[in-house]
């Protein structure tokens, strides 16, 4: 992959056996990931150890792809709340709700909550709305959370 220094190699295998010790499944048969002690290699000399702490899921793409990032709205691919790992998750749903879709989660207690207290802050009011759909998103609720960052 390249002549200088730290150059790498290209590898592809096709895996005709593994052996796993089976302590690391889960009920389903599968790698349980807060189960093996895992170590992401990083850029220069930098690695991280992978921790439950630091683990979030993010669904794959089947047959269709996401809305991606890029149809966000500015305010929110420029949040000061979201993370990288929040947009992939809200870029990664089918479609964009409609207006009537938006404006039933007006309804939410939660939601009702914060646009209360921040009538005529807009500023605050779009941060705790992030706020909201973070906790939303750790929680798995993805189309819920692009409802509330949309509102």
């Amino acid at each position: 992959m390249g002549d200088n220094h730290g150059a790498g190699n290209l590898i592809l295998a096709e895996i005709k056996l593994i052996h796993i010790n089976e302590d690391v499944l889960d009920e389903q048969g599968k790698i349980d990931q807060k189960k093996i002690d895992l170590v992401a290699r990083l850029g220069g000399d930098w690695y991280c150890r992978v921790t439950e702490n630091n683990l979030f899921k993010v669904a794959k793409p089947l047959a269709k792809l996401g809305i991606g990032v890029d149809r966000l709205p500015y305010a929110v691919r420029y949040s000061k709340v979201l993370t990288g790992n929040d947009l992939g998750m809200l870029g990664n749903v089918e479609l964009l709700p409609n207006e009537e879709e938006i404006d039933l989660v007006n309804q939410l207690a939660e939601v009702k909550e914060v646009l209360d207290a921040t009538i005529g802050d807009a500023t605050n009011r779009e941060r705790e709305l992030h706020e909201l759909a973070k906790s939303m998103l750790k929680d798995g609720k993805v189309e819920l959370a692009l409802k509330v960052v949309l509102l």
